[in-house]
Order: C-alpha cells, then structure tokens, then sequence
C-alpha cells in the first residue's frame, strides 16, 4: 500500500519550473568549470612561453597538454565541439596538442 500527500502539502512549484531551475544549475556550473580550465590553460600556457630552461620545458610541455586535454573536455560537456579556434586564440602550440591525452 503506498501513501500519498495530500494536494494541499505537496510541493508548491511545478515539476516543470524545478526542472527549469536544476537545468539552470547544471548550466551555471558547466560554465564556471570551463572558465575555470580556460585559466588554468592560459597560466599553464604563458608558464611555457616563458620558459627558458629546456629541462623545464618537458615537464611544462606535460602540464599545458593536460590542461589543454581538461579544457577540451569540459568544452565538449558544454556543446562546443570545434576546437580550432581555442587552439589559435590560446596560441596552443602543437608539440602541447601532440602530448595531449598521452599518459
């Protein structure tokens, strides 16, 4: 036997606007975690342009792939499948793109 609420005690917001509102949610979010990755990119990135010393720059070049492989992720969670043009605005060099998602 299941029990159910009365009309009157149920919730007073329509399932459609709690929808609306968790769909918001998810959409703020999404949009943080990838300003968030952007800057992380782009410190990782001007880490590498300024470098110097070259026994630094394998470990630097490792850095800015996977922050760059994080970025490109959260921005595909995000709808946004074309990357180029992230790669020229960045100015994501390509020994960074060719260590990307390499473990």
């Amino acid at each position: 036997m299941s029990l159910r609420l009365p009309q009157g005690l149920g919730p007073s917001v329509a399932p459609d606007r709690l929808n609306q509102a968790f769909q918001h949610e998810i959409a703020a979010e999404k949009a943080a975690s990838l300003g968030r990755s952007g800057k992380k990119l782009a410190a990782t990135l001007a880490q590498l342009h300024s470098a110097a010393d070259e026994g630094d720059r394998a470990t630097l070049i490792k850095n800015a792939a996977e922050a760059a492989h994080h970025y490109f992720i959260q921005r595909e969670l995000c709808g946004l499948f074309v990357h180029q043009s992230i790669i020229d605005d960045y100015d994501i060099p390509r020994e960074v793109l060719a260590q990307m998602g390499a473990r």
